[in-house]
């Protein structure tokens, strides 16, 4: 089998974090996320394992403020990385979408690799915290994502009511979707303007 070429790696330091990355669009769903936040942790190892991405990632940030830095900033790079590992797009489905279920919960999501950044996150949560988890830095990540990541994502939750479940069901569902998306259908850019 030929080696992927699709892979990245990226390191990004700031005063507030400090984040190193090695992805592999072309993976098997293979993880190693150390963020020191472990509910953030258990997301990231979903993402990789339902997105088939490989992902090897280590972060340090002022977490002793508080969790928000570490998060944002986790998301700019993985955007980053899914970016300058996809090129210039050529042979990629560019859409994906994904309804998932996770007891019950039910969140669809919907993706476009077409290089103009929205997004819309359509979720209600009904608790703040997931153990010392702020859950509203879940939005905060998929929006630092989608800026790096150029992409255009929708997140709708249609059901649920465990907070634990619905992110959970977040999180594989916008790998899915991705997995959909990134997958190479062609040799062909996906875009009648030839360029995307």
């Amino acid at each position: 089998m030929e080696k992927s070429i699709r892979t990245v790696s990226l390191n990004r330091k700031t005063t507030e974090t400090d984040i190193s990355i090695d992805l592999n669009l072309d993976g098997k769903g293979k993880y190693n996320v150390s963020t020191g936040i472990g509910f953030f942790d258990h997301m990231l190892e979903l993402f990789s394992k339902h997105s088939l991405i490989d992902v090897n990632l280590t972060a340090k940030g002022d977490t002793h403020i508080d969790f928000h830095h570490t998060v944002e900033d986790v998301g700019i790079i993985l955007g980053q990385a899914i970016n300058q590992a996809l090129g210039d797009k050529k042979g990629i489905a560019r859409y994906g979408f994904f309804i998932l279920p996770m007891d019950e919960a039910l969140v669809e999501s919907v993706i476009d690799f077409g290089g103009r950044v929205y997004f819309k996150y359509d979720v209600e949560l009904f608790s703040e915290t997931v153990g010392q988890f702020d859950t509203e830095l879940i939005e905060e990540f998929f929006k630092a994502f989608c800026d790096n990541a150029k992409v255009n994502l929708h997140i709708i939750k249609r059901s649920g009511k465990n907070s634990h479940h619905i992110l959970e069901a977040v999180f594989k569902s916008v790998a899915k979707s991705i997995k959909a998306a990134i997958k190479i259908e062609n040799d062909e850019i996906p875009s009648t303007k030839g360029v995307l």
